[in-house]
């Protein structure tokens, strides 16, 4: 398969659920409004830093309002990771290997795409929540197309790969953000606040129903080790990071164990310490301090399937910064905060 196929069929993936992520990081925070005790306010900030474009936010709008997160992380279109510049991006992967993909999938994308850019231009408050869902339905109905109607070859294989380390990496990046700043101060810990912003998390994942159906209370280290450790639930971190390493064993044949390439050594280094974790070790290490590892990781990996498959030159030194096809995100979280 021609590495520029390859870049394309990855990067169309990735886009189609980053812009599904973003919808969920706003709506779940637009939804939580309605459960919130008297005297606490919303906050914003934490969404954008989600993204680790916290700079650019306050160069170009100052304020984390609502109104002004929600316009930045959806319909700005000179934002790169917004909804409709990802949207954009993955249509223009789309177009270049149209005939690769089926025109089934060609035709998902290009409505997701004309959707979202209507709505930019006439959507009101009041029309955000059904404006969201009808993003997320919408990345699930390409997913389910490109499953159903590609042929589970290479390219298959390589969009698999890019939805599944976008999801990893989107979640250890709420999970961080909520771990570090969205209680008000630690003397909200273990209350009903605390609470609602763990269910809230879970909801944003998709996995609120699916953990309770394992747990019948709201712990914060049994809601982490679903979302990083959970070996069935297909948007934990272990989930993606195991099913990644075998659609790239289907891609280079090499056998599960081994590896030929810097990407298979990187993901299967990864996998081996998942596999082995348990959430001891996590809380041993520090959440934060884990998740980070995760994010420098799932990072190294892109940076290495982009080397070895898609003929990128990625410098040494980028390698451990969140990777974009058309710029790298460089704000860490704990560059923003100080934390350590």
């Amino acid at each position: 398969m021609l590495s520029r196929v390859a870049d394309s069929i990855y990067w169309l993936n990735r886009y189609i659920e980053r812009a599904d992520n973003t919808a969920r990081f706003v709506d779940v925070n637009l939804n939580m409004m309605l459960d919130l005790p008297p005297g606490v306010t919303q906050q914003w900030l934490p969404l954008v830093t989600t993204t680790g474009d916290h700079e650019l936010f306050m160069e170009r709008y100052g304020e984390a309002t609502a109104d002004n997160v929600i316009h930045f992380l959806t319909f700005d279109a000179k934002y790169d990771n917004s909804i409709l510049s990802s949207l954009q991006i993955a249509r223009e992967n789309a177009r270049s290997i149209r005939e690769i993909i089926s025109s089934e999938m060609w035709q998902e994308v290009n409505d997701f795409y004309l959707m979202v850019k209507d709505a930019a231009s006439q959507i009101h408050v009041d029309m955000l929540p059904d404006f969201y869902r009808q993003v997320k339905r919408a990345s699930h109905r390409f997913a389910g197309v490109m499953d159903a109607t590609m042929t589970h070859n290479e390219g298959w294989h390589f969009g698999y790969v890019g939805r599944l380390l976008e999801r990893a990496d989107k979640t250890t990046r709420i999970l961080d953000v909520k771990y570090f700043i969205l209680l008000p101060s630690a003397q909200w810990v273990g209350t009903p606040l605390d609470q609602i912003q763990w269910m809230a998390l879970l909801k944003s994942a998709s996995a609120y129903e699916m953990y309770r159906k394992q747990q019948h209370r709201i712990n914060p280290s049994a809601v982490a080790e679903f979302l990083i450790l959970d070996h069935d639930f297909p948007r934990s971190i272990n989930f993606c990071v195991s099913r990644s390493e075998k659609s790239l064993h289907k891609i280079t044949n090499t056998p599960v164990g081994s590896w030929s390439n810097p990407a298979e050594r990187s993901l299967g280094r990864l996998c081996s310490r998942l596999g082995y974790c348990t959430i001891e070790d996590v809380i041993d290490i520090g959440l934060h301090e884990f998740l980070d590892q995760m994010q420098r990781s799932l990072n190294e990996v892109g940076g290495n399937i982009a080397i070895s498959f898609f003929g990128q030159d990625v410098p040494e030194e980028e390698r451990e910064e969140p990777l974009s096809q058309t710029q790298s995100q460089t704000v860490l979280l704990e560059k923003v905060y100080g934390l350590t």
